[in-house]
């Protein structure tokens, strides 16, 4: 997918660009996938279509980069939490802690994530879900590697993929849909129980509290 045109070197030009690709995420918001457009975006942005295409070629390079910072936002939110947490012992607390993260991640702008998810082709967006989904479960893997019981250890990355799609995928039905009776803590509270009876942690749905690793 064609990106800017032009790497803008100058502040004037990083400002142009700025503006451009966040006009292209008011319209992509606003009006969908299927009818945003150059024409909307420059309109929005206050400038010409030509001012626009300097740097954008077409609407696929303007929604490209509108993407890529959304799912660079994320990646690197989620990535934080769980970095911090590598050398954390407590696993009910770093399960927790994640899935807070990532939730809190998806939460910073809903309207842009339903479009992503629900009207853009996957292969708009693909690589960059790839992305964050890669790098948080290579830090899962870390994370689970020495914590695992023994006859999981050698499936580690297998694991760590498990949790990680799981926990990605309830979180964003959870901000899309906002199921009734299932409050942000419940899901939290589930997420939890789910991924520390999968793993089983000491003390997490059912597991004893001497449990070992």
């Amino acid at each position: 997918m064609r990106r800017v045109r032009k790497t803008p070197k100058q502040e004037r030009s990083r400002q142009m660009v700025e503006r451009i690709v966040t006009a292209g995420r008011e319209v992509l918001v606003e009006h969908g996938y299927d009818a945003c457009s150059t024409n909307r975006v420059a309109t929005r942005a206050g400038i010409s279509p030509g001012s626009l295409y300097q740097y954008f070629p077409d609407k696929q390079a303007v929604l490209a980069a509108v993407i890529d910072r959304y799912w660079d936002d994320v990646t690197e939110r989620v990535a934080a939490a769980l970095g911090d947490r590598v050398a954390d012992e407590a696993g009910p607390a770093m399960v927790r802690a994640t899935a807070d993260a990532l939730l809190a991640a998806l939460e910073r702008d809903p309207a842009l994530l339903r479009v992503v998810v629900r009207q853009l082709p996957a292969q708009e967006h693909e690589a960059r879900r790839a992305s964050l989904e890669r790098r948080v479960v290579g830090l899962a893997t870390a994370y689970l590697g020495p914590r695992l019981p023994r006859d999981h250890r050698r499936d580690v990355a297998a694991v760590a993929w498990v949790v990680v799609v799981a926990v990605e995928n309830l979180a964003v039905r959870w901000v899309l849909d906002q199921p009734a009776g299932i409050s942000r803590n419940d899901l939290l509270d589930q997420v939890v129980a789910l991924v520390g009876g999968y793993l089983g942690m000491p003390g997490v749905a059912g597991m004893p509290a001497g449990s070992t690793t």
